[in-house]
Protein backbone atom coordinates (compact mmCIF):
# COMPACT_ATOMS: atom_id res chain seq x y z
CA UNK A 1 0.00 0.00 0.00
CA UNK A 2 3.05 2.35 0.99
CA UNK A 3 4.67 1.47 -1.84
CA UNK A 4 2.22 2.08 -4.16
CA UNK A 5 1.30 5.55 -3.48
CA UNK A 6 4.60 6.12 -3.26
CA UNK A 7 5.60 4.67 -6.80
CA UNK A 8 2.64 7.34 -7.28
CA UNK A 9 3.93 10.60 -6.07
CA UNK A 10 7.17 9.97 -7.69
CA UNK A 11 5.35 9.51 -11.03
CA UNK A 12 3.56 12.79 -10.21
CA UNK A 13 7.02 14.46 -9.42
CA UNK A 14 8.37 13.43 -12.64
CA UNK A 15 5.35 14.09 -14.61
CA UNK A 16 5.10 17.86 -12.82
CA UNK A 17 8.95 18.37 -13.22
CA UNK A 18 8.65 17.43 -16.89
CA UNK A 19 5.89 19.60 -17.51
CA UNK A 20 7.23 22.88 -15.41
CA UNK A 21 10.78 21.94 -17.12
CA UNK A 22 9.47 21.93 -20.68
CA UNK A 23 7.58 25.30 -19.68
CA UNK A 24 10.94 26.91 -18.64
CA UNK A 25 12.78 26.07 -21.39
CA UNK A 26 9.95 27.22 -24.03
CA UNK A 27 9.83 30.71 -21.83
CA UNK A 28 13.49 30.98 -21.67
CA UNK A 29 13.38 30.43 -25.45
CA UNK A 30 11.01 32.67 -26.30
CA UNK A 31 12.25 35.31 -23.79
CA UNK A 32 15.87 35.25 -25.87
CA UNK A 33 14.39 35.15 -28.91
CA UNK A 34 11.46 37.88 -28.56
CA UNK A 35 14.40 39.73 -26.85
CA UNK A 36 16.79 39.14 -30.07
CA UNK A 37 14.07 40.52 -31.91
CA UNK A 38 13.49 43.53 -30.13
CA UNK A 39 16.56 44.90 -30.53
CA UNK A 40 16.74 43.79 -34.35
CA UNK A 41 13.34 45.25 -35.38
CA UNK A 42 14.61 48.84 -33.09
CA UNK A 43 17.96 48.55 -35.29
CA UNK A 44 16.01 47.79 -38.31
CA UNK A 45 13.46 51.32 -37.66
CA UNK A 46 16.74 53.11 -36.39
CA UNK A 47 17.96 52.24 -39.81
CA UNK A 48 15.00 52.66 -42.24
CA UNK A 49 14.72 56.43 -40.81
CA UNK A 50 18.05 57.42 -41.07
CA UNK A 51 17.64 58.62 -44.81
CA UNK A 52 14.38 59.43 -44.41
CA UNK A 53 13.85 63.25 -45.55
CA UNK A 54 9.98 62.78 -44.22
CA UNK A 55 10.86 61.90 -40.68
CA UNK A 56 12.11 64.52 -38.63
CA UNK A 57 15.20 63.49 -36.47
CA UNK A 58 13.65 63.86 -33.40
CA UNK A 59 11.19 60.97 -33.85
CA UNK A 60 13.84 58.61 -35.08
CA UNK A 61 15.23 57.74 -31.38
CA UNK A 62 12.05 57.97 -30.33
CA UNK A 63 9.87 55.39 -32.75
CA UNK A 64 12.94 53.14 -32.74
CA UNK A 65 12.73 52.90 -28.76
CA UNK A 66 9.38 52.41 -28.76
CA UNK A 67 9.09 49.51 -31.22
CA UNK A 68 11.81 47.98 -28.89
CA UNK A 69 9.43 48.00 -26.07
CA UNK A 70 6.62 47.57 -27.45
CA UNK A 71 8.04 44.15 -28.94
CA UNK A 72 9.75 43.20 -25.17
CA UNK A 73 5.57 43.80 -23.72
CA UNK A 74 4.28 40.94 -25.82
CA UNK A 75 7.21 38.58 -25.29
CA UNK A 76 6.63 39.24 -21.63
CA UNK A 77 3.01 38.08 -21.89
CA UNK A 78 3.87 35.10 -24.45
CA UNK A 79 6.28 34.09 -21.49
CA UNK A 80 3.29 34.35 -18.71
CA UNK A 81 0.87 32.58 -21.00
CA UNK A 82 2.90 29.68 -21.37
CA UNK A 83 2.70 29.03 -17.65
CA UNK A 84 -0.88 29.59 -17.96
CA UNK A 85 -1.68 32.92 -17.09
CA UNK A 86 -4.75 34.20 -17.98
CA UNK A 87 -4.61 37.09 -20.42
CA UNK A 88 -7.06 38.66 -18.85
CA UNK A 89 -5.31 38.51 -15.26
CA UNK A 90 -2.28 40.05 -17.07
CA UNK A 91 -4.12 43.23 -18.35
CA UNK A 92 -5.51 43.24 -14.92
CA UNK A 93 -2.34 43.16 -13.51
CA UNK A 94 -0.02 45.42 -15.88
CA UNK A 95 -3.45 47.90 -15.02
CA UNK A 96 -2.74 47.84 -11.23
CA UNK A 97 0.49 48.03 -11.53
CA UNK A 98 0.69 50.82 -13.87
CA UNK A 99 -1.67 52.87 -11.57
CA UNK A 100 0.80 52.27 -8.61
CA UNK A 101 3.66 52.95 -10.66
CA UNK A 102 2.05 56.34 -12.06
CA UNK A 103 1.78 57.30 -8.44
CA UNK A 104 5.33 56.72 -7.28
CA UNK A 105 6.69 57.89 -10.60
CA UNK A 106 4.78 61.48 -11.31
CA UNK A 107 8.15 63.29 -12.03
CA UNK A 108 9.22 60.59 -14.51
CA UNK A 109 5.73 60.86 -16.09
CA UNK A 110 5.73 64.33 -16.09
CA UNK A 111 9.05 64.33 -17.98
CA UNK A 112 7.57 61.38 -20.57
CA UNK A 113 4.35 63.99 -20.85
CA UNK A 114 7.11 66.90 -21.65
CA UNK A 115 8.62 64.65 -24.04
CA UNK A 116 5.96 63.87 -25.69
CA UNK A 117 4.59 67.40 -26.09
CA UNK A 118 7.81 68.25 -27.11
CA UNK A 119 8.09 65.75 -30.10
CA UNK A 120 5.08 66.85 -31.23
CA UNK A 121 4.75 70.74 -31.22
CA UNK A 122 8.58 70.85 -31.89
CA UNK A 123 9.65 74.05 -30.37
CA UNK A 124 13.19 72.58 -30.85
CA UNK A 125 15.22 70.28 -33.09
CA UNK A 126 18.33 68.18 -33.28
CA UNK A 127 21.33 70.64 -34.49
CA UNK A 128 19.37 73.38 -33.13
CA UNK A 129 21.19 75.92 -30.19
CA UNK A 130 18.52 76.34 -27.63
CA UNK A 131 18.27 78.29 -24.42
CA UNK A 132 15.61 76.73 -21.79
CA UNK A 133 15.86 78.29 -17.98
CA UNK A 134 19.39 77.76 -16.50
CA UNK A 135 20.80 75.77 -19.85
CA UNK A 136 21.63 76.39 -23.12
CA UNK A 137 23.01 74.16 -25.73
CA UNK A 138 22.94 72.85 -29.21
CA UNK A 139 20.28 69.46 -28.99
CA UNK A 140 21.93 66.23 -29.50
CA UNK A 141 18.80 64.30 -29.04
CA UNK A 142 15.60 64.15 -27.38
CA UNK A 143 14.38 61.18 -25.81
CA UNK A 144 10.78 59.82 -23.76
CA UNK A 145 12.49 61.54 -20.10
CA UNK A 146 15.59 63.67 -21.26
CA UNK A 147 16.80 65.94 -23.39
CA UNK A 148 20.42 66.12 -24.20
CA UNK A 149 22.76 69.24 -25.05
CA UNK A 150 25.93 70.14 -26.21
CA UNK A 151 27.47 73.27 -24.96
CA UNK A 152 29.40 75.39 -27.41
CA UNK A 153 32.75 74.76 -24.54
CA UNK A 154 31.57 70.84 -25.26
CA UNK A 155 30.05 70.30 -22.07
CA UNK A 156 27.58 67.37 -22.21
CA UNK A 157 24.02 68.11 -20.72
CA UNK A 158 21.29 66.18 -20.01
CA UNK A 159 18.09 67.83 -18.68
CA UNK A 160 14.83 66.57 -17.95
CA UNK A 161 12.05 67.30 -20.32
CA UNK A 162 10.03 68.50 -18.15
CA UNK A 163 12.21 71.47 -17.11
CA UNK A 164 12.45 72.17 -20.71
CA UNK A 165 8.89 72.29 -21.04
CA UNK A 166 7.88 74.85 -18.22
CA UNK A 167 10.53 77.13 -19.05
CA UNK A 168 10.46 79.63 -21.92
CA UNK A 169 12.59 78.01 -24.65
CA UNK A 170 14.74 80.57 -27.16
CA UNK A 171 15.60 78.62 -30.07
CA UNK A 172 18.80 80.59 -31.83
CA UNK A 173 18.85 78.27 -34.77
CA UNK A 174 14.88 78.36 -36.07
CA UNK A 175 14.88 81.80 -38.09
CA UNK A 176 16.87 81.70 -41.10
CA UNK A 177 18.04 85.28 -40.51
CA UNK A 178 19.37 86.99 -37.65
CA UNK A 179 19.60 90.84 -36.20
CA UNK A 180 22.73 92.26 -35.61
CA UNK A 181 23.34 95.17 -33.34
CA UNK A 182 27.44 96.95 -33.26
CA UNK A 183 27.57 99.55 -30.18
CA UNK A 184 30.38 101.88 -30.12
CA UNK A 185 30.89 105.16 -28.15
CA UNK A 186 32.19 108.38 -29.39
CA UNK A 187 33.81 111.50 -27.90
CA UNK A 188 31.49 114.23 -27.33
CA UNK A 189 33.73 116.56 -29.36
CA UNK A 190 33.19 114.58 -32.26
CA UNK A 191 30.54 114.99 -34.93
CA UNK A 192 27.84 112.44 -34.16
CA UNK A 193 26.34 112.58 -37.94
CA UNK A 194 29.75 111.85 -39.85
CA UNK A 195 30.18 109.07 -37.32
CA UNK A 196 26.57 107.56 -37.72
CA UNK A 197 27.39 107.64 -41.51
CA UNK A 198 30.59 105.96 -41.37
CA UNK A 199 29.34 103.35 -38.86
CA UNK A 200 26.79 102.49 -41.28
CA UNK A 201 28.52 101.98 -44.05
CA UNK A 202 31.23 100.10 -42.18
CA UNK A 203 28.10 97.83 -41.00
CA UNK A 204 26.78 97.57 -44.84
CA UNK A 205 30.31 96.84 -46.58
CA UNK A 206 30.54 93.54 -45.18
CA UNK A 207 29.41 90.99 -47.85
CA UNK A 208 27.86 88.79 -45.39
CA UNK A 209 25.12 91.44 -44.16
CA UNK A 210 21.88 91.58 -45.75
CA UNK A 211 20.83 94.70 -48.47
CA UNK A 212 17.04 93.66 -47.85
CA UNK A 213 16.26 95.28 -44.84
CA UNK A 214 18.73 98.12 -45.06
CA UNK A 215 21.60 98.52 -42.47
CA UNK A 216 20.79 101.63 -40.19
CA UNK A 217 22.57 103.58 -37.64
CA UNK A 218 21.24 105.39 -34.67
CA UNK A 219 22.41 107.27 -31.30
CA UNK A 220 21.14 104.54 -28.75
CA UNK A 221 22.52 106.74 -25.69
CA UNK A 222 24.01 109.78 -24.17
CA UNK A 223 26.40 107.91 -21.94
CA UNK A 224 28.80 110.03 -18.73
CA UNK A 225 31.97 110.11 -20.96
CA UNK A 226 30.54 108.89 -24.45
CA UNK A 227 28.25 109.18 -27.30
CA UNK A 228 27.09 105.32 -27.54
CA UNK A 229 26.35 104.64 -31.24
CA UNK A 230 24.90 101.51 -32.58
CA UNK A 231 24.67 100.03 -36.20
CA UNK A 232 22.28 97.52 -36.73
CA UNK A 233 21.83 95.18 -40.00
CA UNK A 234 20.89 91.60 -40.58
CA UNK A 235 22.64 88.48 -41.58
CA UNK A 236 21.89 84.65 -41.94
CA UNK A 237 22.03 82.94 -38.86
CA UNK A 238 25.09 80.66 -39.64
CA UNK A 239 27.06 83.87 -39.92
CA UNK A 240 25.80 85.62 -36.90
CA UNK A 241 29.16 84.67 -34.75
CA UNK A 242 31.49 85.11 -37.54
CA UNK A 243 29.79 88.93 -38.71
CA UNK A 244 29.81 90.03 -35.39
CA UNK A 245 33.15 89.48 -33.96
CA UNK A 246 34.88 91.03 -37.44
CA UNK A 247 32.69 94.11 -36.90
CA UNK A 248 33.22 94.60 -33.78
CA UNK A 249 36.80 94.80 -34.12
CA UNK A 250 36.63 97.06 -36.88
CA UNK A 251 34.38 99.22 -35.55
CA UNK A 252 37.86 99.69 -32.94
CA UNK A 253 40.15 99.99 -35.24
CA UNK A 254 38.69 101.82 -38.14
CA UNK A 255 36.93 104.70 -36.06
CA UNK A 256 40.24 105.46 -34.86
CA UNK A 257 41.98 105.20 -37.96
CA UNK A 258 38.86 108.14 -39.30
CA UNK A 259 39.97 110.32 -36.44
CA UNK A 260 37.24 109.46 -34.38
CA UNK A 261 38.32 109.24 -30.49
CA UNK A 262 36.31 106.30 -28.01
CA UNK A 263 36.85 107.20 -25.02
CA UNK A 264 37.26 105.28 -21.70
CA UNK A 265 34.83 106.13 -18.68
CA UNK A 266 35.99 109.22 -17.24
CA UNK A 267 34.76 112.25 -15.02
CA UNK A 268 35.12 115.46 -14.93
CA UNK A 269 35.67 117.56 -11.13
CA UNK A 270 34.49 121.08 -11.10
CA UNK A 271 35.07 122.61 -7.81
CA UNK A 272 33.46 126.37 -7.21
CA UNK A 273 34.49 129.05 -4.41
CA UNK A 274 32.90 131.21 -2.74
CA UNK A 275 34.48 134.56 -1.20
CA UNK A 276 33.41 133.07 2.52
CA UNK A 277 34.77 129.92 1.70
CA UNK A 278 38.02 130.87 0.16
CA UNK A 279 38.74 133.44 3.49
CA UNK A 280 37.87 130.39 5.56
CA UNK A 281 40.47 128.46 3.73
CA UNK A 282 43.11 130.79 4.27
CA UNK A 283 42.53 131.24 7.63
CA UNK A 284 43.01 127.30 8.66
CA UNK A 285 45.76 127.59 6.53
CA UNK A 286 47.81 130.24 8.39
CA UNK A 287 47.07 129.52 11.95
CA UNK A 288 48.32 132.26 14.39
CA UNK A 289 52.35 131.91 15.09
CA UNK A 290 53.10 131.99 18.85
CA UNK A 291 55.62 135.42 20.33
CA UNK A 292 58.98 134.08 19.94
CA UNK A 293 59.88 133.51 23.32
CA UNK A 294 62.83 136.81 24.18
CA UNK A 295 66.68 135.45 24.86
CA UNK A 296 68.38 135.36 28.52
CA UNK A 297 71.05 138.41 28.81
CA UNK A 298 74.64 137.46 28.16
CA UNK A 299 76.96 138.65 30.11
CA UNK A 300 79.90 140.94 28.79
CA UNK A 301 83.50 139.70 28.47
CA UNK A 302 84.46 142.89 29.79
CA UNK A 303 82.44 142.59 32.94
CA UNK A 304 83.50 139.11 33.60
CA UNK A 305 86.78 140.05 33.67
CA UNK A 306 85.67 143.05 36.25
CA UNK A 307 84.41 140.86 39.08
CA UNK A 308 87.37 138.48 38.55
CA UNK A 309 89.99 141.21 39.18
CA UNK A 310 87.58 142.16 42.44
CA UNK A 311 87.77 138.66 43.65
CA UNK A 312 91.41 138.35 43.55
CA UNK A 313 92.47 141.45 45.25
CA UNK A 314 90.20 140.67 48.24
CA UNK A 315 91.78 137.04 48.78
CA UNK A 316 95.44 139.03 48.95
CA UNK A 317 95.67 140.04 52.56
CA UNK A 318 94.36 136.95 53.66
CA UNK A 319 97.66 135.05 52.18
CA UNK A 320 100.22 137.68 53.81
CA UNK A 321 98.83 137.09 57.25
CA UNK A 322 99.83 133.36 57.21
Amino acid sequence: MIETDVSKITVMLKEFALGFGMDLLGAIVILAVGWWFAGRASALVRHSLKNAKFVDATLKPLAASIVRYAVLVFVIIAVLSNFGVETTSIIAVLGAAGLAIGLALQGTLSNIAAGVMILILRPLKIDEFIEAGSVSGTVVEISLFTTLLKTPDGVFISAPNSQIWNSAIKNYSRNPTRRLDIKVGISYDDDVDAGLEFLKNLVASDPRVLKDPEPMSFVATLGESSVDLTARGWVATADFWPAFFDLTRKSKTELEAAGFSIPFPQRDLHVIESPETASATKTVAKPAGKAPAKKPATRSRATTAKTATKTTAAKKPTESKS
